[in-house]
């Protein structure tokens, strides 16, 4: 059977010691994407971490307006740091693309699923492709990068208010240099992952 929808998946967040993970899923009907319209609508689109913030600000725009228009749809699922540590970071990014899929309502039967890196979907989707370099090969790719990166960052922005000693609104909550001495100093946040924080030389559980 033909399939009519396409969905692009990408994660953000993988390899921070706080925060949530993000999973972001975009889907556009096939007929769609063949439209020149649409194909220079999506000109320009690259992996989301080689655009700036707000290159990837103004694309988040973009594709709100897109979805209210009815040609594209969105989500982003997000699992917490409380989660990561209790589940692991691979079966928490397995739930939030599960339940991004599922926010998009669309039939396993009908969808082509693309999906970046090592991301799997649930079986029920029987057309599914695992692509390497994926955000930057394919345009539904890229618009779930983007949509992961956008809305994780973001939140990252409004939790720094509530932890500033941290830094999250720059490095949001990778383990740079900055992020480790605010450790050192001020030691963990509810936020933060222990299992990852464990790796640091200076912490343990």
């Amino acid at each position: 059977m033909q399939q009519r929808y396409v969905v692009g998946i990408d994660e953000a967040g993988r390899g921070p010691l706080a925060g949530p993970v993000a999973v972001g899923a975009a889907m556009i009907d096939v007929r769609r994407i063949k439209q020149k319209r649409t194909q220079a609508w999506l000109k320009g689109l690259r992996d989301s971490k080689k655009l700036s913030e707000k290159k990837r600000e103004e694309w988040f725009g973009k594709m709100e307006v897109a979805q209210e228009e009815g040609w594209l749809a969105f989500a982003v699922m997000m699992v917490s740091a409380r989660e990561i540590d209790r589940r692991g970071i691979a079966p928490s990014i397995s739930r939030a693309l599960t339940q991004a899929l599922k926010n998009l309502n669309t039939n396993p039967a009908h969808t082509l699923v693309l999906l970046d890196g090592g991301l799997k979907a649930p079986k029920e989707f029987a057309h599914q492709k695992t692509i390497i370099k994926g955000d930057e090969k394919e345009p539904t790719i890229s618009l779930a990068s983007i949509a992961a990166k956008v809305t994780r960052d973001r939140l990252m922005k409004r939790l720094a208010k509530r932890y500033p000693h941290y830094g999250l609104e720059v490095h949001k909550g990778y383990g740079t240099a900055a992020h480790r001495g605010a450790l050192r100093r001020h030691g963990l946040s509810a936020i933060h992952r222990k299992s990852f924080c464990t790796r640091l030389h200076f912490w343990s559980k």
